[in-house]
C-alpha cells in the first residue's frame, strides 16, 4: 500500500509522517516550552547529533509545524518555535504524554 493511499484512509498516517522517528516528538516537547536556539535544543536532547537534529528540524519546518526565525544581528541568531499548526499538534500529543506518565511504572 503506498503512503498516498494510507493518507486517504487514515489521518493517523499523516500525523506519523510528521512526528515519526526517534527525535521529532522530543523536539515538539522542547519547542512547546517556547522558542529555542539550536544549541539549547541540542543540550536539552542529549544524544542527538547535530546532523540528525538539523534534519529533523528541517522536516518539521517543511511540514509547517516549526518556524525557523533568523534575526538580523551580528552574529545572526536563529530561533525555532512551534507554528499555530504545531501548537495544535502539541495539544493533540498531550494525551499521549499523559498516558506515558500514567503507565510509566509498567513501561519502564
Amino acid at each position: 500500500m503506498s503512503s498516498d493511499v494510507d493518507h486517504q484512509v487514515c489521518g493517523m498516517s499523516l500525523a506519523i509522517d510528521v512526528v515519526g522517528g526517534k527525535w521529532k516528538l522530543h523536539l515538539m516537547w522542547v519547542l512547546g516550552e517556547g522558542p529555542q536556539r539550536f544549541g539549547n535544543i541540542r543540550r536539552l536532547l542529549a544524544g542527538v547529533s547535530e546532523k540528525v537534529l538539523t534534519e529533523n528540524l528541517r522536516h518539521l519546518e517543511a511540514a509547517g509545524v516549526v518556524r525557523r526565525e533568523i534575526f538580523p544581528e551580528i552574529p545572526p541568531r536563529v530561533e525555532y518555535s512551534l507554528t499555530p499548526l504545531g501548537e495544535t499538534l502539541r495539544d493533540a500529543l498531550a494525551p499521549l504524554e499523559a498516558w506515558g506518565d500514567r503507565h510509566r511504572a509498567v513501561l519502564v
